[in-house]
């Protein structure tokens, strides 16, 4: 049986997922398969965020997480509806301070 995962574990996966994403959107190509791709690993991430204790995620993104986790279900269950500006911008305005939050957090742990 494997042990449970560390917040630090947590961070580190979904720390990964999003910088990838924010690579995809600062690319010049900016195709479907781009935004597709931002758009899985956007969803992985925030999917491993909801792992973390309740009280971990209230600390770290407040009520950003509600908007966060409306965008994971977007994404993960009405995918053909997703919005592409969305998405881009999401993924350049808004990535890089969540890459932030989660690079001081591991710092800490």
């Amino acid at each position: 049986m494997t042990p449970p995962r560390t917040e630090k574990d947590l961070l580190l996966e979904a720390l990964d997922h999003v910088q990838l994403a924010a690579q995809h959107a600062s690319s010049a190509r900016c195709d479907q398969i781009v935004v597709d791709a931002i758009c899985m690993r956007l969803s992985a991430g925030i999917e491993t965020l909801s792992r973390l204790d309740e009280d971990a995620r209230s600390r770290l993104f407040g009520p950003d997480w509600t908007v966060m986790w409306g965008m994971r279900n977007r994404i993960a269950h009405g995918y053909i509806l997703v919005d592409t500006d969305l998405v881009l911008m999401t993924a350049k305005e808004d990535l890089p301070p969540l890459i932030r939050t989660l690079r001081e957090r591991i710092q800490e742990l």
